[in-house]
């Protein structure tokens, strides 16, 4: 047999054997009752502030930035959450979702409802915390996981494995997830089409990718910020309207489609085949995919806006948990659930979205879906870039190695087009998974400081405010480089370089 024949077999083997881990212990065993924990204690820390604070939420997306030291306005709120949101409403909204209900069936879109409800309390700390222990640098801000750990906790080596761990899960690994997932739509539209697919066209759609993510990159965080502000509102309306107009048509079966959520979340058979836990894995994992709460990668956003108060972008990072899962992730599962039973059922994975569409509009609906899931999947390449950028300018600030690794996430843009979908997706729980981890363990201590933020700011809504915040307010908190007394804008160049 030869190395060529052979290579199939060994992926599949691989495949198999890290999913085999994540699903018999690393997510069912650890993650998930660690995510639920942390999530719940926090929900409880801070007084059930995702449920509590809605309409403040949408209030603080209109605070205006500030001057950078480069002469330009810093990244407003709304900025940062479209950069967050370019990393959230990606591949996990659509592919995610009919992978979620592939093979954790209807019952999974439950515990990915009721988890994002949970682990908004999560999103809201690490946002907050983000902010709070931002640092400066020469467009406005930066920060992150990475850096409460280092300057809250005086963890730094926790900081340097967090960072290690996201370079490994988002420029890499989410990167290649997005690519594949570009070029899968591209060829089933182009099978469609009679045009065959394809190497060739994987490779095309590659070259393509690294073209236009290049163009966007080298402008540097504000045109990735204004790129996906452009784009996120647009493909997002496209996406939800599609979505309304095929549960419309198919409005007398929307009671049968919810009840096959329901009944598959707590049904007998779920129960009776030891299936529950495969249900509520698939439903959590795919709703951390997409939504990234806990996860730490949010908070790099979080961090680069130039806001008077901490808490006001952990209450918009919130907002976006709930938009991308209750309303995004719920069209997707909507789609595909009101023809489950009929012919999109039978289908696999990523195709199931795909098959939906384009049986409920006709084959014109395939190629919608596939602008959609091109669109979608561009802006998260752009969010898992900054990303990157951000921690591993935690890690050395380098120009060098700076240039380098936009190659390198160029390359990795390219070879993610040609790989294997079921060992990326694999590759990717396991990652994202070690980045919780890492996450998780550090927020908890740090939810106190996060509850007596947030009372500091509820106190000066209360007295009809708009809520600053100056370090003085909490003399006692150690490592806080931004935030200082009578500052009303951002430091000069020379103050950034020192």
């Amino acid at each position: 047999m030869s190395v060529a024949d052979a290579s199939p077999t060994l992926g599949a083997r691989l495949t198999e054997a890290i999913g085999t881990f994540n699903n018999d212990f690393f997510w069912a065993w650890l993650l998930i009752p660690l995510l639920v924990v942390v999530s719940l204690y926090v929900t409880v820390r801070t007084g059930f502030v995702q449920i509590r604070m809605l309409p403040e939420m949408f209030r603080t997306l209109r605070s205006r930035p500030e001057i950078a030291p480069d002469g330009k306005r810093a990244l407003s709120s709304l900025q940062a959450f479209m950069i967050s949101a370019a990393a959230r409403i990606g591949t996990g909204n659509i592919v995610g979702v009919a992978v979620a209900i592939s093979l954790g069936g209807p019952g999974a879109v439950f515990w990915m409802w009721l988890m994002a409800l949970v682990v908004a309390g999560a999103s809201f700390v690490e946002s907050t915390l983000a902010q709070l222990y931002k640092v400066r640098d020469s467009t406005g801000y930066r920060g992150g996981p990475a850096y409460y750990m280092e300057r809250g906790l005086g963890q730094r080596w926790m900081g340097v494995l967090f960072a290690v761990v996201l370079l490994l899960t988002f420029p890499m690994v989410f990167n290649a997830v997005q690519s594949n997932t570009i070029a899968g739509a591209v060829a089933n539209s182009s099978d469609s089409l009679g045009t065959g697919s394809g190497m060739w066209l994987s490779v095309l759609v590659g070259v393509a990718v690294v073209a236009v993510t290049a163009l966007v990159i080298f402008g540097g965080v504000r045109r990735i910020a204004n790129t996906a502000q452009a784009l996120i509102p647009s493909f997002a309306a496209i996406y939800l309207v599609m979505g309304v107009v095929i549960v419309g048509m198919n409005a007398g079966q929307i009671p049968a489609m919810f009840a096959l959520i329901f009944e598959h979340a707590f049904g007998v058979r779920e129960f009776a085949a030891a299936g529950l836990a495969t249900v509520i894995v698939q439903g959590v994992r795919r709703g951390m995919f997409s939504n990234e709460a806990g996860l730490g990668s949010a908070p790099i956003a979080a961090a680069s806006a130039a806001v008077t108060h901490p808490v006001k972008q952990g209450l918009v990072q919130t907002l976006g948990v709930y938009f991308d899962t209750l309303v995004v992730c719920s069209i997707t599962a909507f789609i595909i659930l009101i023809d489950y039973e009929g012919g999109a059922g039978r289908q696999v994975e990523g195709d199931l979205a795909q098959v939906a569409v384009t049986s409920a509009l006709g084959p014109w609906g395939l190629h919608l879906m596939t602008l959609i899931i091109v669109l979608v999947a561009f802006t998260s390449v752009l969010g898992n870039y900054y990303y990157g950028e951000s921690n591993l300018e935690y890690l050395t600030g380098s120009h060098g190695v700076m240039v380098g690794y936009k190659v390198f996430f160029l390359v990795a843009s390219f070879l993610g087009a040609l790989g294997s979908i079921d060992l990326v997706w694999t590759l990717a729980d396991t990652t994202m998974g070690m980045m919780a981890l890492v996450n998780l363990v550090a927020i908890t201590p740090l939810a106190a400081v996060a509850a007596r933020l947030l009372k500091d700011y509820t106190d000066q809504r209360r007295q009809g405010l708009d809520p600053v915040f100056t370090r003085d307010r909490l003399p006692d908190l150690r490592g806080v480089e931004c935030w200082e007394p009578g500052r009303t804008e951002p430091a000069t160049k020379a103050e950034v370089s020192s």
